[in-house]
């Protein structure tokens, strides 16, 4: 299974039973390295692998939550697990996102108590209502062949309805 996209490649989906414990191995192997060079940091498995049941392009997404004094450290730091920083992304002094030279592994490197911590509580709620994980999955489904562009309007708009639920 290869899940590797680049911009412009239509999107294609996999049943969790295709997917998930091939993530759930390599985050438990990530976890590990990430914790070896960032004894302090919390390391949780987020996206789609993340969720029982969900259908996914079959990435791995790792939060890596720190001091917003260390975020510039760690992103240097995780270099040396063979990750750079994601271009053409959002970027902030809170938020950095590294990818994988040489799989489809995701590190978000977040500021501990920033909004963008958001990835957990988007998990959170999904694994907690299957009904959401049921509707996440039939949109998924009608955006198989969109653009990756495409795509994340989409999913960016069930995620912020989801977050701002109460």
């Amino acid at each position: 299974m290869q899940a590797l996209y680049r911009e412009g490649d239509q999107m294609k989906f996999f049943k969790s039973d295709e997917y998930q414990t091939k993530c759930l191995e390599q985050y438990e192997y990530y976890r590990s390295e990430v914790l070896k060079l960032l004894p302090t940091a919390r390391v949780e498995h987020i996206g789609a692998s993340s969720i029982p049941g969900l259908i996914s392009k079959g990435d791995l997404d790792i939060f890596i939550g720190v001091e917003v004094s260390e975020i510039s450290n760690s992103i240097l730091t995780l270099e040396q697990l063979g990750f750079e920083e994601k271009l053409n992304t959002l970027r902030t002094n809170e938020l950095c996102m590294m990818e994988s030279l040489s799989s489809d592994v995701s590190f978000q490197i977040v500021s501990n108590g920033s909004e963008f911590e958001s990835f957990l509580h988007f998990r959170d709620k999904l694994r907690a209502a299957p009904e959401l994980v049921s509707e996440y999955n039939e949109l998924k489904r009608r955006c198989t062949g969109f653009s990756q562009t495409d795509y994340r309007k989409v999913k960016s708009k069930f995620i912020t309805r989801v977050l701002d639920a109460v």
